[in-house]
């Protein structure tokens, strides 16, 4: 009933909220996409997405298909490796940035190890800066990280708009310096906010440093201070920081999986496990 290459876009545009970003994604003409697209919501009988020259929305029909579409790819892709006697082996080295643990990312995890049992998965768990120096350096295989928007590696599986966030509680004083809560460097999102703040002459100081994103998380709880994140993965108990505090715009950030740029013996389940992440619905677009 439903066309696989069709639910592949639907997915696609559905992440990245972009039909553009979509079309560069997989390789298709922007015409194609919105075809796709289109035949995909004449054989549902409903409309999938809410869309003007601005922006792309999801539809309530729209979120319901999310979760059959990844379920359907991914029945065809395990009858598919079933009646090709496809069995990927090796080692594959990957790494993810704390910010995915609130993501469907262990379930995709869970599902990549059942289907692949001889794919000895070696997990690490950095700083986004550090994953990618890992990548160049040769000592990971697959990335799925935070990059700067004007930075061209990694395809892009979403991007969202960074905001300050702190206790309900938490006020802050407009005469003292901002109480940071951050990673150390080479944290993407530390950099973010020091250059914000730094731009608009806003004096600032750090309040706590932690690699661990539980323990900014309790930092932030507690009060100590304000941290910048992903608008679309407010942690429980935290909150935007309201305009009253006058904290400057952070700007946007990309979510992007990247493989190593030469060849290896592992290159096939990293390309397995990617397009498995890029299907997958790790975004805060496809659910958690």
């Amino acid at each position: 009933m439903y066309d696989p290459s069709h639910l592949r876009t639907f997915l696609a545009v559905a992440q990245t909220l972009s039909f553009t970003q979509a079309a560069r994604r997989l390789g298709l003409r922007q015409s194609t996409v919105s075809q796709h697209v289109r035949r995909l919501e004449s054989t549902a009988g409903r409309q999938l997405f809410s869309r003007d020259t601005h922006s792309v929305e999801l539809t309530e029909d729209g979120e319901a298909m999310l979760g059959f579409a990844r379920r359907i790819l991914e029945a065809h892709e395990q009858a598919a490796a079933f009646f090709t006697g496809t069995r990927l082996r090796g080692r594959l080295r990957f790494g993810a940035s704390e910010d995915f643990v609130l993501t469907r990312l262990p379930e995709i995890l869970e599902g990549f190890r059942h289907d692949h049992p001889e794919v000895d998965l070696e997990l690490t768990v950095e700083l986004s800066g550090t994953l990618h120096q890992q990548l160049a350096d040769g000592k990971l295989d697959l990335v799925l990280a935070k990059r700067r928007p004007e930075d061209p590696q990694g395809e892009l599986v979403w991007h969202d708009r960074l905001v300050w966030i702190g206790a309900e509680r938490l006020r802050l004083d407009a005469a003292s310096p901002v109480p940071l809560i951050a990673y150390p460097p080479p944290g993407i999102t530390r950099a973010l906010a020091l250059e914000a703040l730094e731009r608009e002459g806003r004096p600032w100081r750090i309040a706590c440093t932690s690699g661990s994103l539980s323990g900014l998380i309790a930092a932030a709880r507690a009060g100590l201070g304000v941290m910048a994140h992903s608008q679309g993965l407010i942690p429980p108990g935290l909150v935007r920081v309201p305009p009253r505090a006058a904290l400057p715009e952070l700007g946007r950030v990309d979510f992007v999986v990247t493989q190593a740029t030469r060849p290896t013996q592992s290159r096939v389940a990293a390309n397995a496990l990617a397009t498995r992440i890029l299907q997958g619905g790790v975004s805060p677009h496809t659910g958690r």
